[in-house]
């Protein structure tokens, strides 16, 4: 079943989707994501976060975390 961008369902029919993309071009219903309550400044720091950390860390260490990770899936 073909989901909307927050987890949502959408109609798997051809002409039902059809009739529902019309419906999002005209302005019947809204296709926008509801407001999560997230704060979307944080949201985008959060995001830095893991790159901000790879850059503080040492190769070593970065190798030893991705060692650790990769044993675990495989476990």
């Amino acid at each position: 079943m073909p989901r909307g961008p927050k987890g949502e369902r959408r109609p798997a029919d051809v002409n039902a989707r059809a009739v529902m993309i019309g419906k999002i071009a005209t302005g019947e219903i809204d296709d926008a994501p509801p407001n999560d309550g997230k704060n979307k400044a944080a949201q985008e720091l959060g995001r830095k976060g893991g790159q901000k950390r790879a850059e503080s860390m040492s190769a070593e260490r970065r190798t030893e975390i991705a060692k650790k990770a990769a044993k675990s899936r495989w476990e």
